[in-house]
This record gives C-alpha cells, sequence and structure tokens, in this order.
C-alpha cells in the first residue's frame, strides 16, 4: 500500500494572507499525523509565500513521522536543507510569479546543476527525491544521477480538459512509473491529485507515496484535519 504524505504549505498560505501567528502549519502537521499521516511535506520557498524558516525549524524538532522538505537547487535552500537534517528532500522547479509548481524539473537542461545538489545532500545522509514529469528522458536522467527518488508529476492528467488528454497522461504515468520501478528508483507521485482522482492511481503498486496537500487543507478547512487525512487515507488504503 503506497502512502500518504501531506504537505501543509497552505495553511502557512492562510496565515500569511493576514501576516498573523495562525493558522499554525505546525499544529496542522501535528494533527495530520495524529490522524495517520505517513509524513510531512513542507515547501520553503525563495520568496517565504507561506513557509517560513521557522516552521521548517519546528516540524524538524516535532515531527515523529518523517519531513519531507522541497526545495529549490539552490546554494541557499541546500545550506538550509544541511542545517536543517530533514528526513528527505524533494527538488523542485519554482518560479517567482507561479501560483504552484507548474511542472516537473527539466533534468536534460539543468542536469549538472541538480546533480552536484544530490550528490551533496546524499552525501550527508539526506535522501533526495525529484519532482520531475512522467517522461522516459528525465527519469534516465534522474537514475544517472543517483537520485533516491522521484516524484512524478500528476497534475497534467489531474487538470485535463477532455478525456482523451486524460487517457494519454494516464499512459505516460504508467510508464513513467514501470520504467522507474526497473531503474530501481524509489516511486512517489503528486501535484492536483484530490479525492476524486487518487482513486485512478491507489492500485498502481510502483508508488511508494501520495503527496497532496490542497485538497487536504482545502478539506480540512470545512470538516477539520483529522477527518480529512483520514477520508484521504481510506480511499489510497
Amino acid at each position: 500500500m503506497a502512502g500518504l504524505a501531506v504537505n501543509v504549505d497552505h495553511v502557512a498560505t492562510l496565515r500569511e494572507a493576514r501576516k498573523a501567528s495562525y493558522p499554525d502549519p505546525v499544529a496542522a502537521a501535528i494533527q495530520a499525523e495524529q490522524a495517520g499521516a505517513d509524513g510531512i511535506v513542507v515547501h520553503l520557498r525563495e520568496d517565504r509565500r507561506h513557509i517560513q524558516d521557522r516552521d521548517v525549524k519546528i516540524l524538524r524538532d516535532v515531527i515523529q513521522t518523517r519531513l519531507i522538505l522541497e526545495m529549490a537547487a539552490t546554494a541557499e535552500m541546500t545550506g538550509i536543507a544541511l542545517n536543517i537534517k530533514p528526513d528527505s528532500v524533494t527538488l523542485v522547479p519554482e518560479k517567482r510569479q507561479e501560483l504552484t509548481t507548474e511542472g516537473g524539473l527539466d533534468l536534460l537542461m539543468h542536469k549538472n546543476n541538480i546533480a552536484e545538489t544530490v550528490e551533496t545532500l546524499q552525501n550527508s545522509g539526506i535522501p533526495v527525491s525529484i519532482f520531475i514529469d512522467p517522461s522516459p528522458e528525465q527519469i534516465k536522467v534522474a537514475h544517472q544521477i543517483d537520485a533516491a527518488m522521484i516524484e512524478i508529476h500528476t497534475g497534467t492528467f489531474c487538470d485535463a480538459s477532455t478525456e482523451k488528454k486524460r487517457e494519454q497522461a494516464f499512459l505516460d504515468i504508467m510508464n513513467a512509473v514501470k520504467l522507474a520501478g526497473k531503474l530501481k528508483l524509489g516511486v512517489n507521485a503528486g501535484h492536483g491529485l484530490c479525492y476524486n482522482t487518487i482513486k485512478y492511481f491507489k492500485d498502481i503498486n510502483e508508488i511508494d507515496e501520495f503527496s497532496i496537500g490542497h485538497s487536504i487543507i482545502s478539506r480540512a478547512v470545512l470538516t477539520g484535519m483529522e477527518n480529512a487525512v483520514k477520508q484521504m487515507l481510506s480511499l489510497i488504503k
């Protein structure tokens, strides 16, 4: 059975909308763990639009499952990761103008920089996953640079406007996870997954873990964090 890592970024988004001290993403993370989440995800962005450095430091001290730090492959973020020592890092692309991560890292274009970051972090005992589109070429490069895991970008499937596009996106994902499995890469999946779309992926044996944030946090606003996480877990497990 695949695990569930809950991204609490958007609890911080709500907090930062008023520059208040609440709601607290740390409190949300603790509730998610108590509801059965297998890990907690936070994305410390260069622009600090939601999660702050203090959040990551406190989460490192209190998380009982696994803390997964999403970050850009920059010198600043690498230094923070080496200091915080999350249980794993997921390298993601980052643009200041974007509302959310728009696609996977292009390893064909940024191979050398990403390889250096992967080596630095993994030599310090921090396993690295790379967020990529479901492309065989991207997966092969992730394997070449010795990444421990990949996270397949599922957004194209989840946001598909026609059934034909959704079918093609699902086929691309299936081919990607099977190739990654053959290459002995850990396989996670995330972006755009919700209570409706998760059913398409829950029985794919090659997927080790789902990373889900916005959908869970949105439901938690109405039903509470514990209920939102448990409902998602029931659909996965």
